[in-house]
């Protein structure tokens, strides 16, 4: 059992334009963060990892940078995020810094040079292709729709962008270019960072000649190179995104023996709501017996052999307790329920910015509200398609970006105290019920059953390193595990319906009971543990001992 600060440690994600805003310009900044660190420290959080705040024309807000080693004007200043680390490393809280190596804004130097000439210096930092028969170079689609392949009139080719067209993507086989993004990364690292949040890092082996965009021949070569020329020796916590991840692919990832990265985020559950070889935008409804086996196989496979990182919401997927929980009568109930599920799997959790409030997804009536490329762009392709509008309205309510993205509910005031300006994108109108100060106070509140769900990870190394077994695996309506470590065993039981259901399990007899660590309804602790009723969405985590 390797002991590693990451594996011991829960992460938060924070989305800056949307957590707090310091100066009333209606856009979240580092000095809003700043402000909020005793909120996270109370919490129990350990690492913040933080969206893309690097300079950047913002077409993909922040994720299509021009410049990596200066900050934003919108979110302040160098001198904000030297701040911001160093109070946070006051509070025991780590900064992830997000890293897009994948492809830059065509704003960059590079890219602005790259395009003057083909014999430029810094033309081959990007993927130029000719023209094939007067069009594209191959079929390649962008993440964005439409084709990868940008013309470019001043040098007569075509550059790739996986995403927007102005996100070139950076040529990885350019030697040059790989050591320009470890020299970046160790300025972050040298300015005390806790590590890296990796964005679409399994592109970067991409052979677009080939067609092959994930997973490419010399992906895990370029990581291995990557680690020792930056993090490997600094014990940082490194995560990938990596949408085309398997168990076998995660382990090469986050080998033990510590040549790549800590871990990755794997999306397999995050697609079970989508009809299969179709788009996100296509939906189905989720079976639990679909997200046990995704769950479980992560778990299991993993074991001993990599690491597993637990999330239900990010920047770019919905709020969970919209999408799987039920965000009307039971929203508290179902949010409770969904943490539980996950804080007590193996690996290291993430929280998304308002989902220890049990925020939810949002409904703009106008197509105009919306502010994501990504979602008016698929309207747009849809519409010439010839969709409903009422159809392509109902799978963004369901899927859109912007759910997650709509700012932090604070406290009930005007703009739910995340602004006393006009805020960028609406705030959900919710907020007089749904913020943070009516949650602090209230022990029975969402924010504080986080807040024990942390303490619990903190001391009880069985839920940090136990092993897991799923129970009652064709179980429709009970999603149930134990976790086990020398002589101790947690037993998680949830129900994932908003009816009763009945646990019958009998399979605990060489453990002894000891004590119920959690649970989102008042129990009856003298209750057999064997034979319990759960109420809709009930949750409990039981220890156990030999």
């Amino acid at each position: 059992m390797n002991k590693e600060w990451w594996k011991e440690s829960v992460v938060y994600q924070v989305y800056p334009r949307s957590f707090k805003d310091s100066n009333g310009d209606g856009i979240g900044d580092l000095r809003g963060i700043i402000e909020k660190l005793d909120y996270l420290k109370e919490l129990g959080i350990d690492v913040i990892w933080l969206s893309p705040v690097y300079k950047s024309p913002n077409d993909d807000n922040g994720y299509d940078i021009s410049d990596y080693e200066d900050i934003m004007d919108e979110f302040g200043t160098m001198e904000d995020m030297d701040e911001l680390i160093k109070e946070g490393n006051k509070r025991g809280i780590k900064i992830l810094m997000d890293l897009v190596v994948n492809h830059t804004s065509d704003e960059h130097k590079w890219f602005i040079e790259s395009k003057k000439s083909k014999d430029n210096h810094y033309r081959d930092y990007y993927i130029w292709r000719d023209p094939v028969n007067g069009k594209e170079p191959n079929d390649l689609k962008s993440t964005f729709s439409g084709s990868a392949w940008q013309y470019d009139e001043t040098t007569g080719q075509y550059y790739l962008h996986l995403f927007s067209r102005k996100q070139p993507d950076l040529n990885w086989e350019n030697e040059e270019v790989r050591n320009k993004v470890y020299d970046m990364m160790n300025f972050w690292i040298d300015k005390g960072i806790g590590g890296f949040r990796m964005d679409v890092i399994e592109l970067i082996g991409k052979v677009p000649d080939k067609k092959i965009k994930e997973n490419g021949p010399k992906l895990h070569e370029y990581i291995k190179e990557m680690n020792r020329k930056t993090f490997g020796d600094k014990n940082l916590l490194t995560v990938g995104e990596a949408w085309c991840s398997n168990p076998e692919i995660a382990e090469q990832y986050s080998n033990p023996d510590g040549s790549e990265l800590s871990m990755v985020f794997q999306f397999e559950h995050i697609l079970l709501d989508q009809q299969p070889n179709k788009e996100k935008w296509d939906l189905k409804p989720l079976e639990l017996l679909d997200l046990k086996k995704a769950l479980s196989r992560w778990q299991l496979e993993l074991e001993g052999k990599g690491w597993n990182s637990l999330f239900w919401n990010n920047h770019d997927v919905p709020r969970i307790v919209s999408r799987w929980g039920n965000d009307k009568e039971y929203r508290v109930e179902s949010a409770k329920m969904l943490a539980t599920l996950l804080h007590g799997m193996k690996g290291t959790p993430y929280i998304y910015q308002g989902e220890e409030l049990g925020m939810t997804n949002i409904r703009f009536e106008e197509l105009n509200d919306y502010k994501d490329i990504e979602t008016l762009n698929m309207y747009e392709e849809r519409i010439e398609q010839g969709y409903k509008h009422e159809d392509i309205m109902n799978s963004i309510y369901e899927k859109g970006r912007d759910n997650a993205r709509t700012p932090i509910q604070w406290d009930d005031s005007e703009n739910a105290g995340f602004t006393n300006g006009d805020p960028w994108i609406k705030i959900n109108l919710n907020y007089k019920e749904i913020n943070a100060k009516s949650q602090l106070n209230d022990e029975k509140s969402i924010f504080n059953y986080y807040k024990n769900l942390i303490k619990i990870r903190k001391t009880n190394p069985v839920v940090v390193y136990g092993k897991y077994e799923l129970i009652l695996e064709e179980n429709k309506e009970i999603f149930a595990y134990t976790r086990t470590l020398e002589n101790e065993m947690v037993l998680v039981i949830c129900n994932f319906t908003e009816s009763k259901a009945k646990f019958v399990f009998d399979g605990i007899s060489k453990f002894k009971y000891k004590e119920l660590l959690i649970s989102n309804y008042d129990v009856d602790i003298n209750q057999s543990v064997n034979n319990i009723e759960l109420e809709p969405y009930e949750a409990r985590i039981y220890k156990f001992i030999n």
